[in-house]
C-alpha cells in the first residue's frame, strides 16, 4: 500500500458549486457506458439519480473482484464502488405500467435521461422522448445506434472495439488481436456523450433565455443523443480511414513500435518492468545517445536520419533493448530524465498509489462507500484550476433514496409508496 493521500481543501474556503449545480440527471442504465455517461456529469455538479431494478438493481453491483462483507454472501463488488459513486439509488420496475407512470413523474423534474438499452426498448414502456418531457436531454447509447441495418443486434464493449476498427489494431502483427486491458468503447462513448449532453444543454437554455422582438422569452427543447459504442471508437482512428479512401492502405497491428518511427518500444529492464521511451525524432535519438552512453550512434550512417531508423527499427531497438535490460526501471527512467529524453515506466496499480507526482496533484481520492468505508479510487478528472479537487459520494445500497426522492422530490404519499413496494413496483 502506498501512502495516505489526502484530497482536504485546506484554503478554509467553502467548496464552490460545480458548473452543473441545479441540473438533475436521471441514470437509467447499466454496466458501464451510460452510467458513466451520468457519473461524468455528476462529477460537474449535477445531481445524478439512478434508477435501479428492485430486485439485483444494475448488473454492475454482481460483477467482481468483490470484498468480503456481512451484507451479502457473494461480497461486495468493487466495479460497483467505482461506478456507481456519486448518485443516489432509487427503485423502479420500468416493466410495469405503474413503474412506468412513476417514472414520468420524475422525469418531469430532472434536465438528463441517460440510457442504454437495445433500441426501441424504452418505448416499449412509454418512456421514449417522444412520452417525455420535450426540454430533456436524452442520451441514448447503444452497441450501433438507433438506426440502420444493426441497430436492433444485441452486443457489449467488446463489439464496439471490433466493429469501429481498433480491434483489428492491437497486438502483434503476427498475433491474434488482443483487446484493450479496460472497457473502452464504453468510456470513450460516456465521455463523448456527457460532451453532448452539456453543449444540448446550453443550446436548451440559450434558446429559454432568449427574447423574441416583442419580449416574450423562448421555450428551450431538449435534443436527443445517438451515440453508438462503435462511433466512439470509429472516431479516434487516426488517419485509418483518410489511409484506406485515398492510398488503399489497410492499417494492421504494429504491436509496440510505429513503422515511421524508432527507436520507439516498450522497453524490458533487470526487474521485469518495462519502460516506454519514445526517441523518433532527431533531438531526442541524439539525448538516448548521449543517455546510453552511446554518442557514435548519433553520427551513425545508418540512423542518421528519422526514415533510416525506422528502416532499421529491430536494429536500433535491438541496441536500446540491450542497454535497458542491464538497468532497473527506475534507474532507465533516472538516465533518461537527466538527458530529456521522453520515458516512462509501464505503471501498476500498487505504482500509481505511490507516485510522488500523483499525490502531489490529488489524482486519488478516499471515497467513503456506505458498505465497506474508504475506499481510495481515481479522482474526478479533468478539474478546474482553482477549485479543489471535488469528492465524490460512496456508490449507494440498492434503493438507498427511495424516500428522499419518490416521497420528498415527486410527491408519492408514504402509504402509496408502501403499497408500491409491496406490489414490486418500487
Amino acid at each position: 500500500m502506498g501512502p495516505a493521500v489526502s484530497t482536504d481543501d485546506t484554503s478554509g474556503e467553502p467548496t464552490p458549486p460545480g458548473p452543473l449545480q441545479g441540473i438533475r440527471v436521471l441514470d437509467v442504465g447499466t454496466r458501464i457506458s451510460a452510467p458513466f455517461c451520468a457519473g461524468l456529469l455528476g462529477e460537474l455538479g449535477a445531481d445524478v439519480i439512478k434508477v435501479e431494478l428492485p430486485v439485483g438493481g444494475d448488473f454492475m453491483r454482481t460483477i467482481g473482484p468483490f470484498v468480503d462483507t456481512d451484507e451479502s454472501e457473494a461480497g461486495y463488488s468493487l466495479f460497483w464502488a467505482v461506478e456507481g459513486r456519486g448518485r443516489k439509488s432509487v427503485t423502479c420496475d420500468l416493466r410495469k405500467p405503474e413503474g412506468q407512470a412513476l417514472f414520468r413523474r420524475l422525469a418531469a423534474h430532472a434536465d438528463v435521461v441517460c440510457e442504454n438499452f437495445r433500441p426501441g426498448t424504452m418505448e416499449q414502456w412509454n418512456l421514449g422522448p417522444d412520452s417525455l418531457d420535450p426540454r430533456l436531454i436524452f442520451v441514448r447509447i447503444s452497441i450501433f445506434g438507433q438506426d440502420g441495418p444493426y441497430s436492433h443486434r444485441p452486443g457489449l464493449d467488446r463489439l464496439g472495439i471490433a466493429y469501429g476498427g481498433l480491434l483489428h489494431l492491437t497486438g502483434e502483427r503476427e498475433r491474434p488481436p488482443v483487446r484493450p486491458g479496460v472497457t473502452i468503447s464504453d468510456y470513450l462513448t460516456g465521455v463523448f456523450a456527457a460532451m453532448a449532453a452539456v453543449a444540448g444543454l446550453y443550446q436548451r437554455d440559450v434558446q429559454t433565455s432568449t427574447k423574441d422582438p416583442q419580449g416574450s422569452t423562448g421555450t428551450g427543447t431538449g435534443s436527443v443523443i445517438d451515440a453508438p459504442l462503435y462511433g466512439a471508437v470509429l472516431r479516434v482512428l487516426e488517419w485509418t480511414l483518410a489511409g484506406y479512401d485515398k492510398l488503399g492502405v489497410v492499417r494492421t497491428r504494429e504491436g509496440n513500435r510505429l513503422p515511421n518511427s524508432a527507436p520507439l518500444d516498450n522497453y524490458p529492464t533487470s526487474d521485469g518492468t518495462y519502460v516506454c521511451i519514445v526517441a523518433g525524432s532527431g533531438a531526442n535519438f541524439r539525448r538516448l545517445c548521449e543517455a546510453m552512453d552511446r554518442p557514435d550512434l548519433a553520427s551513425d550512417d545508418r540512423f542518421s536520419t528519422l526514415a533510416r531508423r525506422a528502416a532499421r527499427g529491430d536494429e536500433i531497438n535491438g541496441i536500446v533493448t540491450a542497454w535497458t535490460s542491464g538497468l532497473a526501471a527506475s534507474e532507465v527512467e533516472a538516465t533518461c530524465i537527466a538527458h530529456d529524453v521522453p520515458v516512462g515506466i509501464a505503471y501498476s496499480a500498487a505504482d500509481i498509489f505511490s507516485d510522488p507526482h500523483m499525490i502531489a496533484r490529488k489524482d486519488l481520492v478516499p471515497v467513503e462507500d456506505p458498505v465497506v468505508g474508504t475506499i481510495r479510487q481515481q479522482a474526478p478528472f479533468p478539474r478546474f484550476v482553482g477549485r479543489p479537487t471535488p469528492t465524490p459520494t460512496g456508490a449507494p445500497r440498492l434503493g438507498a433514496h427511495n424516500d428522499e426522492i419518490w416521497c420528498g422530490l415527486v410527491g408519492v404519499t408514504p402509504e402509496d409508496l408502501h403499497r408500491l413496494r409491496e406490489s414490486g413496483v418500487v
